[in-house]
């Protein structure tokens, strides 16, 4: 009996095909572009997703795929896809880079339960009614991404707490503020009926199977969203547990038994289990990276030898890069916060600049588990998840600037193991009392070592970026009386 996970990224598909005893058998990965029709909009054709889907899963073996008895899902957070009352798309999926509505932000009455950002589907909606009233007078249905996908596999219209409640229109635990849609004017039947992570939300439809080589009538996971799909990916199952991922962007998640208390620039949802999280949400790591290396014309391979042999003395004298391409969360809470490097001297070469995006990158994840630490949290261990973490020099980076004990998760498909364990769980293969039994194998990290150079670098990032904050154009929001 084998399980399928499916986890659809902001910028990649990914499907992982796991055992009944939890154990990866097979993964696959379609990447995909962001598209910006115009600047500050991060949008993607859902078709592009279907498509990606197809691949991936073709990619995988056809003796692997025979067997799968259940489907879970994985799905990129916040964003938005509107569909009309057959689940056909109106318009591209909105996503969570993008920033249109942030002067809409002011909208939102305070205190909210978390911080409220300008690519969550609450701003994007309101967004949608104020300037697009065609697509809204189309629009049955506003669906997270991983509801869309499920309802394009032939499952229910639903959703979970851990979507549901980070879209700025619920309470903290995923209940629908009726309230709040009425004031931002957002019809209340837009949004899906709730039921818990693990749930069957119904079943693979005949069209769909083809489609994937899979049999039809398979059992769909209702789902949750990647963050908490990957910490259940990477065992954590108890609180206080806790989890760094790096891709596009990058979260740090602690498990808590009972809703934490809200603190400034931090996150607290529900988990993929009966669990909560607090979480730290850092929008610039995978997306900032990459974005350097191809400015810098690296291939990958040498953007990290060039980047980890750069002289350290280069870096010591003033060389600082601000990662904040699009804006951040955690912990400045400010869209309109922009990147750089500052410090650039003629002696410094493209290694350098480089090494210092990497380092960037990494306080910009310290700053977050920083916060995390101030709210009351005692994080001495994290695991470590995501595509972004996977070259060793960059690893032991993170656990010198972090000053936490790094163990690398073992499975590097973390979401999509967690998506797979929500479809056993949904199968009735696995109960709530397997999940700890079915943690991964992790390799720890050497260190973290007491670099007092880099620790004086971080401090030098924290000046820097308040030292250039009031640079940041930053809009007035339109805030109701």
């Amino acid at each position: 009996m084998n399980f399928l996970g499916i986890d659809l990224g902001t910028g990649s598909l990914k499907v992982a095909i796991v055992d009944d005893s939890g154990r990866e058998l097979a993964a696959a990965s379609v990447a995909y572009a962001i598209e910006t029709p115009h600047p500050g909009w991060a949008e993607t054709s859902v078709q592009t997703w279907w498509n990606a889907l197809c691949e991936a899963t073709a990619r995988l073996p056809a003796e692997a795929r025979a067997g799968v008895e259940g489907i879970g899902l994985s799905g990129q957070m916040h964003g938005v896809v509107l569909t009309d009352a057959e689940g056909r798309a109106v318009r591209p999926a909105m996503l969570w880079p993008d920033t249109r509505a942030l002067s809409l932000l002011g909208q939102w009455p305070l205190p909210q339960p978390n911080p409220v950002a300008p690519g969550m589907a609450g701003p994007l909606l309101r967004w949608i009614v104020l300037h697009e009233p065609q697509t809204a007078q189309a629009t049955r249905w506003a669906l997270q991404p991983k509801d869309w996908l499920r309802v394009a596999l032939g499952g229910a219209v639903m959703t979970d707490p851990s979507d549901a409640c980070a879209t700025a229109l619920a309470d903290p635990a995923g209940v629908w503020d009726r309230a709040l849609l009425d004031r931002l004017g957002l019809p209340q039947e837009w949004f899906a009926p709730l039921a818990p992570s693990y749930a069957a939300g119904g079943a693979l439809s005949a069209q769909a199977a083809a489609a994937l080589g899979l049999r039809a009538g398979i059992v769909l996971a209702i789902g949750a969203g990647d963050t908490p799909c990957a910490a259940l990916g990477s065992g954590l199952a108890q609180a206080g547990d806790a989890l760094l991922t790096t891709g596009t962007g990058g979260q740090i998640v602690v498990l808590a038994s009972e809703a934490p208390q809200p603190a400034q620039g931090l996150h607290r949802y529900r988990a993929a289990s009966d669990h909560w999280y607090r979480m730290a949400a850092m929008q610039n790591v995978g997306v900032a990276l990459e974005t350097v290396r191809g400015w810098l014309s690296y291939e990958w391979a040498d953007a990290y030898r060039e980047a980890f042999e750069a002289d350290s003395a280069a870096l010591a004298q003033g060389l600082t890069f601000l990662p904040y391409l699009t804006g951040e969360r955690t912990p400045w809470l400010n869209p309109a916060a922009r990147g750089g490097w500052l410090g650039l001297a003629l002696g410094h070469t493209r290694g350098t600049m480089m090494r210092a995006a990497f380092d960037g990158v990494a306080f910009s994840l310290r700053a977050g588990l920083d916060a995390i630490r101030a709210s009351g949290a005692t994080v001495a261990a994290l695991r470590l998840a995501g595509g972004g973490s996977v070259d060793a020099r960059w690893r032991q980076l993170l656990a010198d600037a972090l000053n936490v004990e790094l163990f690398a998760l073992d499975c590097p498909n973390a979401a999509g193991r967690g998506a797979a364990i929500l479809g056993g769980l949904a199968r009735g293969h696995w109960h709530a009392a397997d999940l700890a039994a079915l943690a991964p194998a992790t390799t720890r990290v050497a260190g973290p070592r007491n670099d007092t150079a880099l620790a004086a670098r971080y401090e030098r990032f924290i000046d820097l970026y308040g030292r250039v904050e009031d640079w940041f154009d930053v809009p007035p929001p339109t805030r109701d009386a």
